[in-house]
């Protein structure tokens, strides 16, 4: 598929949801899209990956919108957020499903762990930075794809890494699959 189609079937796909929440005997909700809204273009840019019709590119805008939020421990607004936090809002926002507020927590009762080589778009990624108790991870992310993954840092806000830096090497526990 050229990228001119693949720009083309996109915005198909918008029109037809838009045309469809319109239609029918009953009175349905006008599904619109946010102002902020950005194509896959735009996406691969913000993130440095070549966004295609198999991801999902609400979870690439919401992601966006967050990027540059400063980091706040307990935080969960646009003025401040901690990485189980954002992780939550992502997937209250994207995929419809509460998770727990602690990063150990999300491992514990949301996920099946996985191994780095099988992650998947929308797979959490679990760290442990040295802090807190062993073998429970203290940081959280949110994986994309190529390696990459969102998060938020505590020097740089949200942001986008990637797996293979030393760092998140060094530190890293598991990956887990939503439940």
């Amino acid at each position: 598929m050229t990228r001119r189609n693949f720009i083309a079937a996109c915005w198909a796909w918008i029109l037809g949801l838009l045309l469809l929440s319109s239609c029918g005997s009953r009175k349905m909700k006008q599904v619109s899209l946010p102002a902020d809204f950005k194509g896959p273009k735009e996406l691969g840019r913000i993130y440095g990956v070549k966004i295609t019709e198999y991801d999902n590119i609400f979870l690439y805008n919401e992601g966006a919108r967050w990027l540059g939020v400063p980091h706040r421990m307990g935080g969960q607004t646009k003025k401040g957020v901690d990485c189980s936090g954002f992780v939550a809002i992502m997937y209250r926002e994207v995929y419809h499903k509460r998770l727990s507020r602690s990063s150990a927590d999300m491992l514990k009762k949301d996920c099946k762990k996985v191994s780095r080589g099988k992650l998947k778009e929308g797979d959490l990624v679990f760290f442990y930075t040295g802090r807190g108790r062993k073998k429970r991870p203290n940081h959280v992310g949110i994986y994309l794809k190529n390696g990459k993954f969102i998060h938020t840092s505590t020097s740089k806000g949200v942001m986008v890494s990637n797996l293979s830096e030393p760092y998140y090497m060094r530190t890293w526990m598991c990956g887990g699959r939503v439940k």
